[in-house]
């Protein structure tokens, strides 16, 4: 803790300010110059079982390479106290790397940080990033997890024995609508019979809600329950104690569900880390933007749980593969599930047409408004 209070309060006991500060002074980034020290901060706790902790088993990892070190800090909020937690990371620890994972720190906290210390880089866990309006010491690492849903949709499918799926989702903004429908386009790839039953909660982390969407489901006749949401963790829980299988997001919730697990969509973050570090020792221009899915490594599925069948393995293994190999996911026509033609042609995985999605495919019972 009493770290903790040093890093939120050292800029305003200091007197001193990325904004306050001439450009480039960093001083304590020259002495530790030899070994690189890497910031991470979270918007919330690192053992949430979902989007924060899918970031810190990154930075474990990153702790294994030699001459890295690691500085974290958890539970900032979207707010100034993040410019001074990232600030005292730079003068207080000498990090000459920071990687904000929440969305509210891009702008404006990183975007005036990374003007002030132009020798420090920053990158945000998003593709916020545009050259024509940010500093060139700034950028993002973003995975295509909506491939992993479709990875978790193909397992799912084989898994159910009522034909129903519950999703549970955040919001309708574009990238949970684009995570939903690759789920259910992996759920009827493999099981054209398949509902897939929608339910959103109206915003990230709302566990009393997440809970009581989750019972609903089930208590609709879904055996099966996928999500999106921050943390899976009310969401896998409720699952498994009334007996229905789950599937993960994020990173992997199969320790809360020994009996009903299936598999999970991670982003593996420890790939863009370690190479961040790679470049950085070797002296080369990090990336501006690092994104991709499994054939970039930058997405995993959790290993197999008891809920999985024989069936659901091979086919949900073969779908990697497929993904590995640039099969796209979005194969024409495809309709809404108001019937309207959303997908006229084949779109390869990381087309930017995909980045437009504003509907539901069909086979999705439930709706945007």
């Amino acid at each position: 803790m009493k770290q903790q209070m040093n890093r939120r309060h050292f800029l305003t006991l200091s007197g001193a300010g990325a904004i306050g500060l001439a450009a480039g002074v960093m001083p304590r980034i020259a002495a530790a110059k030899d070994k690189l020290t890497v910031g991470i901060v979270y918007v919330g706790p690192r053992d949430d079982f979902g989007w924060n902790q899918s970031h810190a088993v990154a930075a474990q990892a990153l702790r294994s390479l030699p001459n890295v070190n690691v500085v974290e800090e958890e539970n900032v909020p979207e707010t100034i106290a993040v410019r001074k937690t990232m600030e005292s990371m730079i003068q207080l620890d000498g990090a000459s790397l920071i990687l904000g994972t929440s969305f509210g720190y891009f702008d404006p906290y990183m975007v005036d940080l990374a003007r002030a210390y132009p020798n420090v880089q920053f990158r945000h866990a998003s593709k916020l990033w545009d050259p024509a309006k940010h500093p060139a010491n700034l950028g993002g690492y973003f995975a295509y997890r909506d491939q992993g849903h479709y990875v978790n949709g193909v397992a799912a499918g084989l898994s159910t024995k009522t034909n129903m799926i519950g999703y549970v989702a955040a919001k309708p903004v574009g990238i949970v609508l684009r995570t939903i429908n690759s789920f259910t386009l992996g759920v009827r790839k493999v099981n054209p019979n398949a509902k897939v039953k929608l339910i959103f909660t109206g915003d990230w982390s709302l566990p009393v809600r997440e809970a009581e969407a989750t019972n609903a489901l089930i208590s609709g006749g879904c055996d099966v329950i996928a999500c999106h949401v921050d943390s899976p963790k009310v969401v896998v829980e409720t699952a498994e104690q009334h007996g229905a299988k789950s599937c993960g997001h994020n990173t992997s919730q199969a320790a809360l569900a020994p009996k009903g697990f299936i598999t999970g969509a991670e982003a593996k973050w420890e790939t863009a880390y370690k190479a961040y570090a790679a470049d950085i020792a070797a002296g080369r221009k990090l990336p501006n933007v690092l994104a991709g899915g499994y054939d970039k490594d930058l997405v995993a599925s959790t290993p197999f749980g008891a809920g999985a069948t024989p069936q659901a393995r091979t086919a949900a293994l073969a779908a990697i593969a497929d993904l590995k190999a640039g099969k796209p996911v979005y194969v024409g026509p495809i309709r809404s599930n108001t019937g309207k033609i959303v997908i006229d042609k084949t779109y390869g995985n990381y087309d930017p047409f995909l980045e437009q999605t504003n509907y539901l495919v069909e086979g999705v019972v439930g709706s945007i408004a």
